[in-house]
């Protein structure tokens, strides 16, 4: 299980602790209200809903403090769209309440597709807790879609207390969970807290006994790239990163800004231009710099893929 990275998620956002917290509040008083309603739960068929520009607040962001929201973009036209979308539903149901499913049709709804910075469809995002994370574009086997919502679920739960909505009058669906190392979990909830370099020796002290240990890597390379950002004057190092070009370090400064504020291709983009434009130790550092980037990414992620050909291209 790798809940910090998705495989595929590409969005770090430093308020993401802060709002861990806000979501966990948000979904107790969720669920207690929800008691007080005496609600019977949800009807399979609920679980799927077409949302609009109109309803996208109260249907997504509202919803997304009970349950992990995944957001299908598609249009009539496409035709991968026509295959994913009745895989996605069926999948949606078969979790019991524990993922909603968000039909967004882009030609009605150009506004939610622009804001989201989708580049083509199918195209698969999340949001829990109000924040929002990509997951995947195209079609994908099935199993590859399980595995992503199992991964989804359990960042819902781990990080913001959402543990899903009910459906018929049951319980939401548990999937059970193996019992988790107590020194990465103690990385994780110091994370939460905002203790990064608590957080970081945590995941530090996990691989020094277990240098494998992929969720470990991945947690590593993010609270530190979020230690790296935290307190930077953004127009400083912006303004820097424009008046030198060169310069490893300026432009690997820009690269962790644009990266936690979600603009990964800006951030792969401008590390790459900077290899092509420099030599020897520096453009090894910027380099090695940028798959530092990639891991935080998700190596399956197709903005990784595209970055890495465009870097083999300028090395060779």
């Amino acid at each position: 299980m790798q809940p910090r990275n998705m495989s595929m998620s590409g969005v770090v956002d430093l308020a993401a602790v802060k709002a861990a917290g806000e979501a966990k509040q948000k979904a107790e008083q969720a669920r207690r209200e929800q008691a007080a309603r005496g609600d019977q739960g949800a009807a399979p068929s609920q679980l799927v809903i077409d949302v609009t520009e109109a309803t996208f607040e109260r249907e997504v962001l509202q919803r997304s403090a009970e349950v992990p929201v995944v957001i299908d973009f598609w249009a009539e036209w496409c035709e991968p769209c026509k295959q994913l979308g009745p895989l996605l539903e069926r999948l949606t149901e078969s979790y019991a309440g524990r993922i909603l499913l968000a039909k967004i049709d882009v030609d009605a709804n150009q506004l939610l597709f622009q804001q989201f910075g989708v580049s083509g469809i199918p195209a698969v995002f999340a949001v829990i807790g109000g924040q929002m994370m990509p997951l995947f574009q195209g079609a994908a086997p099935e199993a590859q879609i399980r595995e992503v919502f199992d991964q989804l679920i359990a960042v819902a739960e781990q990080r913001f207390g959402i543990t899903g909505i009910q459906v018929d009058g049951g319980a939401p669906a548990a999937a059970p969970e193996p019992p988790m190392d107590p020194v990465l979990a103690a990385g994780h909830e110091a994370l939460d807290r905002g203790d990064l370099g608590g957080a970081i020796q945590a995941y530090k002290n996990v691989l020094s006994d277990d240098p494998g240990n992929i969720e470990a890597k991945l947690a590593l390379a993010q609270a530190e790239l979020l230690q790296r950002v935290q307190g930077a004057d953004q127009q400083a190092v912006r303004k820097a990163a424009a008046d030198n070009p060169t310069d490893p370090a300026a432009q690997i400064a820009a690269a962790d800004l644009d990266l936690v504020g979600g603009h990964v291709e800006d951030a792969f983009g401008r590390l790459v231009d900077t290899v092509k434009r420099t030599a020897g130790e520096d453009r090894e550092r910027v380099r090695l710099h940028l798959l530092e980037l990639f891991e935080v990414v998700g190596a399956e992620d197709p903005r990784v893929t595209s970055a890495r050909t465009a870097l083999a291209r300028v090395l060779f």
